[in-house]
């Protein structure tokens, strides 16, 4: 079954069993309960929503097909999966996360997690061998995002899988900048891979909520059990909600990424614009990484404007048709400054160490006219 088919089919086939309506849309299934005939067997499975829900299960179920994962798993926020995962871990182990992280996965690395004895180091491994030169003895995940967030370095995913094989250490992808329809990290030799289902996978701006996909059946039985065991799960609307986004994310992702292209060669071009991060530009340090692990390079840009903060904010606040916002992956345009929003959370020296300028603009391209957005964006340029 091709992609476009099991993201508008899988998890939602009807239901003519016996007592079936034979929807052709997953009900909304709101008990937290349910109830049984007989006292040591659950109807159908269930016996109550955190352990698990009908709703949640079919879009459970489509997220695998998506990923190709035998399991998948759908929790109440992205953060919430990155948590869940780090409770696989004990005190004491070591994590490896590329340098330039979500803001939000470096706070609850470093602000939270680090409290119970997990010890994270951030590094750019996204060139050559370097990853070898902070592997420990006690070293047992890689956290991996490529593209990352917010400046779009590639990191060789296979190289990284290949390198960890047999150490015992475990190689965990998030790969929300790409989605499933532009990159498949399992296929890649990724243990695990994760996203945040607000972004690309639901895509209009109206879900909060993240998943996670493996294939490591023993791997997966954990994540089920601190799944219920933290209720870190996603509610049985927005599961609902996600299944709908995610019947067109065949038919966006590729017009996220046309006009993409579109806007980074008018970027590329304006005397105002010092630099542009792009993996599809055939200058950028990870673009034939890119081309070998991707089948397209998305929807997310970042470009640095020459000048300062003062310089940035005013260029954002000219514009007209692209929101303001944090977040990404919608149908609309939404931009956003890394250093006083996603990335506040990152101290100023440690943005600046990574490469997070006070003129950073982080954007992701809608499916908007693309004419009307490089209209935007050049009459905010003109009054910088």
């Amino acid at each position: 079954m091709k992609f476009s088919t099991k993201a508008v089919h899988v998890g939602n086939e009807p239901n003519f069993k016996k007592g079936g309506s034979g929807d052709v849309v997953i009900p909304i299934h709101l008990a937290t309960t349910f109830a049984r005939k007989k006292v040591n067997q659950p109807t159908g499975g269930y016996e109550y929503s955190r352990s698990g829900n009908p709703t949640r299960y079919a879009l459970e179920k489509n997220l695998a097909g998506l990923e190709n994962a035998e399991y998948a798993y759908a929790f109440s926020s992205g953060l919430a999966a990155i948590t869940t995962v780090l409770l696989l871990l004990k005190s004491n182990d070591h994590i490896i996360a590329i340098d330039d992280v979500y803001g939000g996965t470096r706070r609850l690395f470093n602000q939270v997690f680090k409290n119970f004895g997990l010890n994270f180091i951030f590094a750019n491994f996204s060139h050559g061998n370097q990853l070898k030169n902070h592997v420990r003895e006690n070293t047992k995940m890689i956290w991996i995002e490529s593209p990352t967030n917010p400046l779009l370095k590639i990191v060789d995913i296979a190289s990284v899988c290949q390198f960890t094989k047999g150490k015992n250490i475990l190689t965990l992808v998030d790969n929300t900048f790409s989605s499933p329809y532009f990159q498949k990290p399992l296929d890649l030799g990724a243990d695990i891979v994760l996203h945040s289902i607000t972004k690309y996978l639901a895509g209009h701006s109206d879900v909060v909520g993240g998943c996670v996909m493996l294939n490591d059946k023993k791997l997966a039985e954990r994540i089920k059990f601190l799944q219920n065991a933290a209720g870190t799960i996603l509610s049985p609307f927005d599961s609902y909600q996600t299944l709908k986004g995610i019947k067109t994310l065949s038919l966006r992702m590729p017009r996220h990424e046309e006009n993409s292209k579109k806007i980074v060669k008018f970027l590329s071009r304006h005397h105002k614009v010092k630099k542009v991060f792009y993996p599809g530009l055939v200058t950028h340090p990870g673009n034939q990484i890119a081309r070998k692990q991707m089948s397209g390079f998305g929807g997310m840009l970042s470009f640095e404007l020459k000048g300062d903060y003062k310089i940035a904010v005013k260029f954002l606040k000219s514009l007209k048709i692209i929101s303001i916002a944090e977040s990404l992956g919608a149908v609309e345009s939404l931009i956003e400054h890394p250093a006083s929003m996603t990335h506040a959370s990152v101290p100023k020296k440690e943005r600046a160490k990574i490469g997070i300028s006070d003129s950073l603009i982080r954007l992701s391209v809608g499916i908007e006219d693309s004419d009307d957005l490089i209209s935007d964006l050049k009459q905010a340029l003109e009054k910088i």
